[in-house]
């Protein structure tokens, strides 16, 4: 029977090999290969018809096996996005595309940070963290993007909150104005109350539009942003 760790690593190479098997049947340019092989998929179109497109670019001594590598971890974010993305079908054309490209073993770490910087330059969003390489070479490309990923962050935030700022008013809370002057807040008599009242209501009208339109445009942002929550994966 063998022991515990040489039945779990001969479970591991079963399911490499079968999943093998469904490359090579998936697409036959997928072999043992050295190469690049580059996962590309969309998004929906939005509302006004853009579409947001995104990458991941990688090496491997072996196409077929490395691949395969990918769809059966859940050790980086472009292997969970391909379990709940799925490969591209007809019938699932959001899914993720793959293409390889075939080169020498010593070509791999310069190959490899061309195609991100291709990728980079056609516009697609990259799932990859460094710009490519096994040497000295490799850098993290996010630092490049740290200072637009954290504005978007914090005015995906805001919106967020405003968003949730205005179920929750609209749900529970009435409409008041504070810091009023002292002569609206504490009237001497019934006259003087009532002489107020125009004035009142049309500082009251215009704060509460303002407030509303805040929270209108809040949330719109909101929605507008909600393709960050689409690509947590």
């Amino acid at each position: 029977m063998g022991s515990l760790k040489q039945r779990i690593y001969l479970d591991k190479v079963r399911r490499l090999n079968r999943v093998c098997e469904y490359l090579y049947a998936y697409d036959k340019r997928i072999n043992e290969t050295p190469g690049i092989y580059v996962f590309t998929r969309i998004n929906p179109p939005t509302k006004d018809g853009t579409q947001r497109k995104y990458a991941y670019i990688g090496q491997a001594k072996s196409l077929v096996d490395r691949v395969a590598q990918h769809l059966l971890s859940f050790a980086q974010r472009i292997d969970i996005s391909l379990k709940t993305r799925g490969l591209w079908y007809p019938s699932n054309p959001y899914g993720w595309k793959i293409d390889v490209y075939y080169c020498n073993e010593d070509e791999l770490d310069q190959k490899e940070r061309e195609f991100i910087k291709a990728a980079q330059e056609q516009g697609y969003e990259l799932y990859n963290i460094t710009s490519g390489g096994q040497d000295e070479g490799k850098e993290d490309i996010n630092q490049r993007q740290a200072g637009k990923c954290y504005r978007d962050g914090v005015a995906y935030g805001y919106g967020k909150a405003i968003k949730d700022i205005k179920e929750f008013f609209d749900k529970y809370l009435d409409y008041n104005i504070k810091n009023l002057p002292e002569v609206f807040r504490k009237p001497k008599n019934k006259a003087e109350r009532e002489s107020n009242l125009p004035l009142y209501k049309e500082i009251y009208i215009k704060k509460q539009n303002e407030f509303k339109e805040l929270l209108e445009n809040g949330k719109k942002g909101t929605e507008d942003n909600n393709t960050m929550d689409q690509e947590s994966n």
